[in-house]
């Protein structure tokens, strides 16, 4: 699976959730990972979730597909995507 980014949104994503991208890998990586549609941000492209374990704890990563690659959008440690992993 090929993941991409853009750099600045890796540092601004780093800086606010203490997240860089190349832990996402992991959380796809995991087999009992949660992919789940993001509607709310759907506009323009289909946007989805990853919610899985990394080593650190349950991270949930939003991404787009784009020409086969995965756009990392944003990543973090967030609770609302720690218990839909839990609740699965």
């Amino acid at each position: 699976m090929l993941f991409e980014c853009d750099p600045e949104k890796e540092a601004l994503n780093l800086k606010k959730h203490g997240v860089d991208f190349s832990t996402v890998g992991a959380a796809f990586a995991d087999p009992r990972r949660v992919l789940a549609a993001d509607r709310k941000h759907s506009a323009n492209e289909s946007r989805w979730f990853c919610i899985g374990k990394d080593g650190r704890g349950v991270l949930t990563a939003s991404f787009t597909l784009r020409e086969g690659t995965v756009r990392i959008i944003s990543a973090g440690y967030w609770r609302k995507g720690r218990k839909i992993y839990e609740n699965q």
